[in-house]
């Protein structure tokens, strides 16, 4: 696989990025509560990896903080900015009909960048993140790894100052897996503040500052990263981390 490097963009701010609170934060659907209520917030620098088991409410807690959906109850905010540059990477990458250029090219017409620009930008991104060979593929055909990347390359296009990432490395090889994990490091050294799920507990002690751990629908531990992996309080976490069944 091709290696990448991100520049640094002039927008990117190298400054303490926004923190996000959660305050009394609850959601249901069909009268079930599926998160909630949680309160905490999102200090320092991270990256934050938020971890649990499957059905936690992981993946929940990302589209709430990105707006996707709104809460039933509580507040969901940013200190000092109202709604701060946002991007999202699924787990299975939301990609048009078309070549991955043009996938790039879309982006940055939806955000209202000059035309003139828009294919140097977009071919330069795809410079960077290791994909000039598949310009002109259909973005679908690409391999996982791949697909991946050019979600990721369509964010970094934007300069986000937080980038949510849903298991963005759920079924990669490990060569893919090294190159998504580089280009997180990348965006978090420019200044964006990364919010991360992952089920993976060696990728969350390589990548994590913060560790935002849930079960049951309720955050159970927030912690720094060394913190949880050495001492973990809650039942939960210790069972999670020492590889048995959680409920």
């Amino acid at each position: 696989m091709t290696s990448f490097h991100i520049p640094r963009l002039a927008s990117f701010i190298l400054s303490p990025p926004p923190e996000l609170c959660f305050d009394d934060v609850t959601f249901n659907h069909e009268d079930k509560v599926l998160l909630g209520p949680c309160s905490f917030t999102l200090k320092g620098t991270g990256p934050t990896l938020v971890m649990g088991p499957n059905g936690a409410g992981k993946s929940l807690l990302l589209r709430l903080s990105h707006k996707l959906l709104l809460p039933t109850q509580g507040q969901i905010t940013w200190s000092g900015e109202l709604c701060p540059r946002q991007a999202m990477v699924f787990q299975q990458p939301v990609l048009l009909r078309r070549s991955a250029v043009a996938n790039l090219i879309h982006a940055l017409a939806v955000n209202n960048v000059p035309r003139r620009k828009r294919v140097k930008l977009a071919h330069d991104a795809l410079e960077r993140f290791g994909l000039t060979a598949r310009c002109y593929t259909p973005a679908r055909v690409l391999s996982g790894g791949e697909q991946q990347r050019l979600a990721l390359a369509r964010a970094w296009l934007l300069s986000p100052q937080i980038l949510f990432l849903d298991e963005p490395t759920s079924a990669l090889d490990p060569a893919a897996i090294k190159a998504v994990e580089a280009a997180v490091r990348e965006f978090h050294q420019q200044g964006t503040r990364i919010v991360m799920t992952t089920h993976d507990l060696h990728q969350a002690k390589r990548l994590a500052g913060d560790i935002l751990f849930l079960s049951g629908g309720k955050v159970r531990e927030h912690t720094p990263a060394e913190v949880f992996f050495d001492k973990p309080v809650s039942r939960e976490a210790k069972a999670f981390i020492a590889g048995e069944l959680v409920e």
